[in-house]
């Protein structure tokens, strides 16, 4: 229509209507996770996992990739999640309960992958992790976290194999941004899209962060309340 200023996205939607959505969820975001988090359960095995109730994301990844870090990082806790440099210092399913009660959970899960821990205690950690991605209703979302150091490894396709199979939806965080150069950053991001593209589970967009700067935290909170407002609505 002529006269009209406002760019339009490929959608048909103007652009300055997307800015003014995600900011909204940017706020949304920020407010659910400056709200009261606190740790609740702690599970090492399927049996022991607390009652299901409202909605989880978890938190996949190698051993050593930053889930606690990330967690922390969310939340604006220093010590909410332990952190270790040690691989394989998480041994269970780790529960985090929001403002909102039983409403919304974050889980942490065991690295897979290396750890500084007999074979026999890392399979059974390995174990633990797929028996909970395939069997969990209340799994709405998993976070599988991606060193951007070094991109998707065999490791990680074992575990989005299970997830496309258990038809969770899935989305790639790349932790550790702020040690990539942005060139090379940017190749990591293409890659890991193009990876992603043949498997069904995944989330098509990657979400890039930094723990230590806080980059890209705004909009893994944001994602966050969209996913919370699409399986409640």
């Amino acid at each position: 229509m002529a006269g009209t200023s406002a760019a339009m996205t490929r959608s048909g939607t103007p652009s300055h209507m997307i800015a003014e959505t995600d900011a909204e969820l940017i706020e949304q975001g920020r407010k659910l996770f400056a709200g009261d988090w606190r740790f609740i359960w702690a599970a090492p095995s399927i049996e022991t996992l607390p009652p299901m109730a409202g909605l989880e994301v978890a938190f996949a990844g190698r051993s050593n990739v930053g889930k606690s870090s990330l967690i922390n990082a969310l939340t604006g806790r220093n010590n909410l999640a332990r952190t270790s440099h040690t691989p394989g210092r998480t041994q269970e399913l780790i529960f985090f309960e929001g403002p909102e009660k039983a409403a919304f959970r974050l889980v942490d899960m065991p690295g897979y992958g290396y750890a500084s821990a007999p074979k026999t205690k890392v399979a059974s950690w390995t174990a633990l992790i797929h028996k909970f991605l395939l069997g969990r209703a209340t799994l709405a979302r998993v976070y599988v976290l991606i060193d951007a150091r070094h991109g998707i490894k065999d490791v990680d396709l074992d575990v989005l194999k299970t997830l496309d199979k258990s038809a969770v939806s899935y989305q790639v965080v790349l932790t550790k941004a702020d040690q990539v150069k942005a060139g090379e950053l940017e190749t990591v991001v293409a890659d890991t899209t193009a990876a992603l593209a043949t498997h069904p589970a995944a989330f098509p967009e990657v979400l890039v962060t930094s723990s230590r700067t806080g980059s890209g935290m705004p909009e893994l909170r944001a994602a966050m309340v969209r996913l919370l407002a699409e399986r409640r609505g």
